[in-house]
């Protein structure tokens, strides 16, 4: 476990400066990189949201949930589903649950052409980094669930620690001591620091991209295999 004042700390400790060289401003600055870095290479269950909202009848776009661009980063998938038995246009039965594909806006624009047409949406795709487009247009007021990838906030004075200080924290000191190196220009040790980031990161993948995935009844234990020597 790694709190805010702790890892801020260490980078001091670690790179032998003082706040004089390396500032509160700087270091918030390596710890946001550093959580960025490690939101792109590590696909964490704590990255993972979910949200429902209404959509509107004849409208086939949709806005992102969360601070966007802060908070919202991709889709996961998409259900489309009647929440409400008042839907007298609707041509689905209560909850039921429809999983939209996922397509290039090029080709749902060629699927459907005119976005007058309407239906169940069956399609979506990426309009723009914060809005996606139905294909065909919702021609009643469904409900659609988003599971989606967004940064969760990120360790500061105000929020002292996090999924990652807490659970990976030598991973996060290591991303920061890359950062602050690279600021001191120091490559030798940037390179060093770089190799200390993917050894800890390669552990760290295996257990939440695998171990968290796993079904041990249907995958079985995870093994290792050991070389034998012919007798």
């Amino acid at each position: 476990m790694s709190t805010y004042a702790e890892l801020k700390q260490q980078i001091l400790d670690y790179t032998e400066t003082d706040s004089n060289v390396l500032t509160d401003t700087i270091i918030n600055d390596f710890i946001k990189h550093s959580e960025l870095k490690i939101f792109r290479n590590a696909d964490l269950d704590v990255f993972k949201k979910h949200a429902t909202t209404p959509l509107t009848t004849d409208d086939p776009f949709i806005s992102m949930p969360g601070q966007i661009p802060n908070d919202f980063e991709f889709v996961r998938w998409i259900q489309l589903y009647q929440a409400a038995s008042s839907l007298t246009n609707s041509t689905l039965t209560q909850n039921q649950r429809i999983t939209l594909i996922k397509k290039d806006s090029s080709w749902l624009q060629e699927y459907a052409p005119s976005r007058a047409t309407t239906g169940v949406p069956k399609y979506y795709a990426n309009w723009d980094h914060d809005t996606i487009l139905l294909a065909p247009a919702p021609e009643a007021a469904y409900t659609i669930e988003l599971a989606y990838n967004a940064l969760p906030t990120g360790l500061s004075s105000s929020n002292t620690t996090t999924w990652v200080s807490n659970n990976a924290p030598e991973m996060l000191l290591y991303a920061c001591l890359v950062e602050a190196f690279k600021f001191l220009k120091n490559p030798q040790m940037v390179q060093m620091y770089e190799a200390y980031y993917k050894q800890t990161l390669q552990p760290f993948v295996g257990e939440q991209m695998g171990r968290r995935r796993r079904d041990e009844y249907r995958d079985g234990m995870p093994r290792i295999t050991i070389p034998s020597e012919n007798p």
